[in-house]
């Protein structure tokens, strides 16, 4: 019996060898060109009878409806090829009318910044199978239907215009004083733009009789410019013998930030109405809602340090508006939240992290708190909506582990139900009456599956399953991906994922390549799936790993906060400590470890190699900020305050305080026309590493954004961080 158990055993092993021998290698082709790309359900749009939901095609060309309960098609509402009228073959986007007889079309998408586009919309009748343009005065940005249907707002070179559906499409112009680099009407500024995640500020009332919108005044924010060369994919011929520029307001840490205002157009009359809000000269304004009540506009503020959050409710013709809720922290209030207020006939939701983690709350429309729906030690991400006639709430949290996400309802007897159970990342999109949700989830070793549930959680029916990639992975000899945690000398506990080769033997000694963003409130640590450019190193021989240190998300605000007007010397710590503990492994080569990151990655990466520690053989650092003096107020000031009130954070937080504790080979990645952490951070970094005789290498990508890409761009770049790596860990 013993020597058949011997000679199964060996059975085994020299299938698995040769199972290992013969899986294919990842490749960078595999990982940019889309190999082990999932299924997934993009461009859903529940439908307002709460038992449909309507998708894009793939290709751009048809707009089709879905059963919420079955998953079947019902039929195709828009296709490109067949509608009368249409001067393209496919469109980016599409919005329905109220009563959802029209479709606003969107296509041409020019986009500027982040969140910010322009495109060319047309009008098309479902009825009539007709379409028409929108407009012929030129390309438009954010339009949205009024709620009677019967207008469309929309904006064009910083001013407001509406088209009039009744009256032949007529367009009239609501303000005149929008220009470039001055002022903004119903469209944010670039910070508030980037660091709000927004890029629509006007509204339409319930009754469609007044619009209100959101006056950005940039005159003196101070004007940033970088230069633009004709380089390739695409080429900029005009700038083929003289290099031109590209010049915007940006404002950095402690300089002038835009005026806002907020103001209300009244349609029929035409007069327009500044609300007397009581904001400081530099506060924000970055949500504004009608509550449902046609005399009642929602306007939302933080002061500069965004530490207090002010609910208003104005009065749109008297001008006047009240202080409805006031939420403070003392740290900073996350800028996650204003999406997540929800407004019912008599109640409003709000987010908070009032007692320590963030939690739903439940407001009386006079502002006096009703109850607080969830506690505990976890983190409310999402309220999804409240169901008035049961009166249940339903909402997204990483209850039971800070990895994970579920989605849970808790019922007017407060009993709590977890509609997503099966363990992983669960989100949900919900049918517009809460009868239906379409769940996604994932795990660290399983591609998306998306299925319909009902309000109970009960599968109905299975869409996707991804069986096809599964499958195809088999092919490949993929890394084992699994989470540890370990304990700092500091007694901080902290959670990491580690990537091991298929062929991991506890024998070898592995060079390591750390992958981080470590920014506040991220999470890179969660348990859900995913291959790219790490999972091809790893399943190349490293070891790769990533490590969430203290200031990132999903433990609570003393977690999450402790970086406070510190930023980058706690996260720096971590990543050494991770480095000292992945060393200590017997399956580690302690004197061949790596780190890298993107942004605040990039940021931190820098810190963790000049923290003074000798930890780190080589870094590469992608479009860092290198000194939060060069970035945007919204973002550094929500952390650090302003230079002028935090010196010493900003000294520590520098990159070139440190300059002379570099340790280890470091390469600086950065490109020409980053909008959001300007170049302007490496080539100062750069001059203070030659001015302190310290090597490094560094490499320039013209002409491109804080995406890097364009072209074979990507593949450059990926191309030579593998390279460098292998060269300095191998």
């Amino acid at each position: 019996m013993r020597k058949l158990t011997l000679l199964l055993l060996l059975a085994a092993t020299c299938l698995a060898v040769q199972a290992q021998t013969s899986a294919k290698p990842i490749t960078l082709s595999d990982v940019l060109t889309g190999t082990f790309r999932a299924d997934g359900m993009r461009s859903l749009t529940p439908m307002s009878d709460g038992e449909h939901y309507t998708q894009l095609s793939p290709d751009g060309t048809k707009i089709i409806r879905y059963a919420f309960r079955t998953g079947e098609q019902t039929d195709v509402l828009f296709d490109a090829t067949t509608a009368r009228d249409a001067t393209f073959k496919r469109i980016d986007g599409y919005t329905f009318s109220p009563d959802e007889k029209t479709i606003l079309l969107r296509t041409e998408t020019q986009s500027r910044y982040r969140h910010s586009y322009t495109a060319v919309h047309y009008l098309y009748s479902i009825k009539n199978n007709k379409v028409e343009p929108l407009s012929d005065g030129g390309a438009q940005e954010v339009p949205v239907f009024s709620p009677d249907g019967t207008m469309i707002a929309f904006v064009r070179d910083y001013n407001i215009y509406l088209v009039k559906l009744l009256f032949g499409n007529s367009e009239s112009q609501v303000t005149e004083d929008g220009k470039f680099n001055e002022v903004m009407n119903g469209i944010p500024d670039w910070v508030n733009e980037e660091e709000f995640g927004y890029n629509r500020a006007f509204e339409f009332s319930s009754d469609s009789q007044l619009l209100a919108y959101v006056k950005f005044d940039e005159r003196e924010v101070p004007l940033f410019s970088f230069q633009l060369f004709a380089g390739a994919a695409p080429r900029l011929e005009q700038y083929a013998l003289y290099p031109g520029y590209y010049s915007y307001k940006y404002p950095k840490a402690g300089e002038k930030n835009s005026r806002v205002s907020v103001h209300t157009f009244d349609v029929k009359s035409r007069v327009t109405r500044q609300m007397d809000l009581p904001l400081e000269a530099d506060g924000y304004v970055p949500r504004i809602r009608f509550t449902g009540e046609t005399n009642q506009l929602a306007i939302m503020t933080l002061n500069r340090h965004q530490n207090r959050f002010d609910l208003y409710f104005a009065d749109p013709r008297s001008r006047t508006c009240r202080l409805i809720l006031r939420d403070e922290s003392p740290y900073y209030i996350n800028e996650s939240v204003f999406d997540q207020i929800k407004f019912y006939p008599k109640n409003f939701s709000l987010i908070s992290e009032r007692d320590g983690f963030s939690h739903l709350y439940w407001y009386g429309m006079d502002g006096k708190l009703v109850k607080q729906v969830t506690k505990g030690t976890f983190e409310v991400s999402r309220f999804i909506g409240w169901d008035a006639a049961t009166n249940t709430f339903y909402y997204q949290s990483n209850e039971g582990s800070p990895l994970r996400s579920a989605v849970y309802k808790i019922d007017r007897k407060g009993v709590k139900t977890n509609l997503t159970p099966k363990a992983g990342i669960n989100r949900a999109t919900f049918s517009s009456h809460l009868k239906y949700f379409i769940h996604m989830h994932t795990d660290l070793q399983t591609p998306s599956s998306y299925a319909i549930c009902d309000n109970n959680g009960k599968t109905l029916k299975t869409l996707i399953t991804n069986d096809a990639l599964k499958a195809r992975m088999q092919e490949y000899a993929m890394p084992v991906k699994e989470f540890f945690t370990f304990r700092t000398s500091q007694g901080v506990e902290l959670n990491g994922w580690m990537m091991k080769p298929a062929d991991f033997s506890p024998a070898k000694k592995y060079p390591v390549i750390m992958t981080q963003y470590s920014g506040p409130g991220s999470q890179r640590v969660q348990d859900s799936w995913s291959v790219s450019w790490e999972t091809m190193m790893a399943s190349d021989g490293y070891v790769v790993v990533c490590v969430d240190g203290r200031g990132t998300g999903g433990r609570g605000a003393e977690f999450c906060k402790t970086t406070y007007l510190n930023l980058g010397v706690k996260e720096a710590e971590d990543q050494v400590e991770a480095a000292k503990y992945l060393g200590s492994l017997p399956y580690i080569n302690k004197d061949a470890i790596g780190i890298w990151g993107w942004s605040y990655g990039g940021y931190n990466t820098i810190m963790s190699m000049t923290e003074g520690t000798p930890v780190f053989k080589a870094g590469v650092a992608v479009a860092p900020v290198t000194d939060w003096k060069y970035y945007d107020t919204v973002y550094a000031e929500r952390f650090m305050r302003t230079p002028q009130e935090n010196a010493e954070g900003y000294r520590a937080g520098s990159a070139f305080s440190r300059v002379n504790n570099l340790n280890g080979s470091l390469l600086l990645v950065h490109g020409t026309a980053d909008d959001n952490v300007h170049l302007q951070n490496t080539i100062e970094f750069s001059e203070a590493l030659v001015q302190a005789n310290r090597s490094f290498d560094m490499h320039i990508y013209t002409n491109r954004d804080h995406g890097i890409r364009g072209g074979q761009t990507s593949r450059h770049l990926y191309t030579m961080l593998t390279n460098y790596f292998n060269r300095h860990l191998r």
